[in-house]
């Protein structure tokens, strides 16, 4: 989880300092298989880069991260706080912990490889260290079919109905 925050840090900078990337701008909603198509195809490249020994895995959680990172620094400069909170809140509740699971997920295998190589176990990998993987694997499958849901669904109700009961304030 370190590593997501300190490339979504070095996301919100590189949107700060100027330097130059492309936000898509949605002209209406997305749907919601558009989303879960891109949110699962992160997913399933960190879980599946421990079978790489990570290095996909550090590379797409450091990448989605900085993406991040430079989207909420964007949106920032173009909306309030308000709506930035409504607008990525409701569905980046399951959308982030998806990600970090599926990271932890990612490095599992190579974790417990190396801790065999080091001498501090008798197996490369035990029944339970994949089934601690594959749970981690299947949580950050939940949240991000959840996260995608409500982000198709939910998240732009929420910011209309808050948006619209503070007008008056």
């Amino acid at each position: 989880s370190m590593i997501y925050f300190i490339f979504t840090f070095l996301g919100y900078l590189t949107y700060k300092f100027g330097l130059s990337t492309q936000i898509s701008k949605f002209s209406q909603p997305p749907l919601m298989i558009e989303i879960l198509k891109n949110n699962l195809s992160v997913v399933l490249q960190l879980i599946l880069g421990g079978l790489l020994f990570g290095t996909p895995t550090i590379f797409t959680l450091s990448y989605n991260a900085m993406h991040f990172g430079y989207s909420v620094a964007y949106l920032s400069s173009q909306v309030s706080t308000l709506k930035l909170i409504l607008l990525t809140a409701p569905h980046a509740i399951f959308e982030i912990p998806a990600i970090i699971t599926a990271g932890a997920a990612g490095f599992k295998i190579p974790y417990e490889i190396i801790r065999y190589l080091a001498g501090k176990k008798e197996q490369i990998l035990t029944k339970e260290d994949l089934k601690e993987y594959l749970t981690l694997a299947l949580i950050s499958i939940i949240l991000i079919v959840i996260a995608a849901w409500v982000e198709a669904n939910i998240t732009l109700k929420i910011a209309e109905a808050m948006l619209n009961s503070t007008k008056g304030i």
